[in-house]
């Protein structure tokens, strides 16, 4: 398997980022991937949620999911949009951030709304109030592929294990983590977190992640921490980007999942306990 893991510096303006997301799309297949995954909010990054109201689309009207839907057919792969931030019919008017598996026809194949909302002070100067925004999801999502099965997650997700464990002991083989991390907690927590994820459940851990500073034309500007990763189940980091982005292509061994799980069989051996 040649995975392809697309780091971007998206912008909020959704139209502009397409381009660049498709040119770094068919470098990944350039390269021979046949499967490729792309960051978290890969249509459009702000922190306004006036302007986010009025660049935004419901799902069936977002030209970043048509295009890449398109794409996936052209090319014959199969492609994770790590996740695009959409209207909904929230009574609040919150968004969706929602992540799709894309088959190699073009069709949705799974759909994931991320769970955790990243509500956070991470200094006196950096807070985030992710859930003022957008509504969080409420159903795990685990999808198939030919190469095994594939537990769907989102950036802040990454701090809850059980929910890698439950994806892991329902059938995952890969768990993806796109990501727009904070460079604060990025370069504290973030290798640490992937790699723990992968030798707790025995999965390969696939992680595109923004980076960079993030053009805006109202509102605050972001800045994130970038190092896409591929995490083998025994914890070896395969990928690492680093800060520059691009279209980053790895060989994995679906195999190596089996394998690890028979060395330590984590997911297959806890035991029930009471208390505290």
């Amino acid at each position: 398997m040649r995975l392809g893991l697309l780091q971007t510096c998206v912008s909020d303006d959704p139209e502009a980022n397409l381009p660049e997301t498709l040119a770094l799309l068919r470098e990944a297949v350039a390269q021979g991937a046949d499967f490729v995954a792309t960051p978290e909010v890969t249509n459009c990054l702000s922190t306004d949620r006036a302007h986010q109201r009025g660049v935004l689309r419901p799902e069936p009207r977002d030209a970043t999911l048509a295009a890449l839907r398109a794409e996936a057919k052209a090319q014959g792969i199969w492609v994770l949009i790590g996740s695009l931030a959409l209207r909904t019919a929230d009574p609040a008017g919150r968004f969706a951030n929602r992540s799709f598996l894309i088959d190699p026809e073009g069709r949705i194949a799974a759909r994931y709304d991320k769970i955790h909302m990243f509500d956070v002070a991470v200094s006196e100067t950096e807070t985030y109030r992710e859930s003022a925004g957008y509504r969080p999801g409420t159903r795990a999502t685990l999808a198939q592929t030919p190469w095994g099965g594939l537990g769907m997650t989102i950036c802040y997700d990454l701090r809850f294990p059980l929910l890698y464990r439950r994806l892991a002991r329902a059938g995952a083989a890969f768990l993806t983590v796109p990501s727009a991390f904070s460079p604060v907690t990025g370069a504290a927590h973030w290798e640490p977190l992937l790699r723990a994820r992968a030798i707790e459940t025995g999965c390969f851990v696939v992680a595109p992640a923004q980076s960079g500073k993030h053009a805006a034309s109202t509102g605050k500007s972001r800045t994130t921490y970038g190092h896409s990763m591929v995490v083998a189940p025994w914890g070896e980091v395969l990928l690492d980007a680093g800060d520059a982005t691009g279209a980053y292509v790895t060989e994995i061994d679906p195999a190596a999942v089996e394998a690890a799980r028979a060395r330590v069989p984590a997911i297959t051996s806890e035991q029930p306990w009471e208390g505290p």
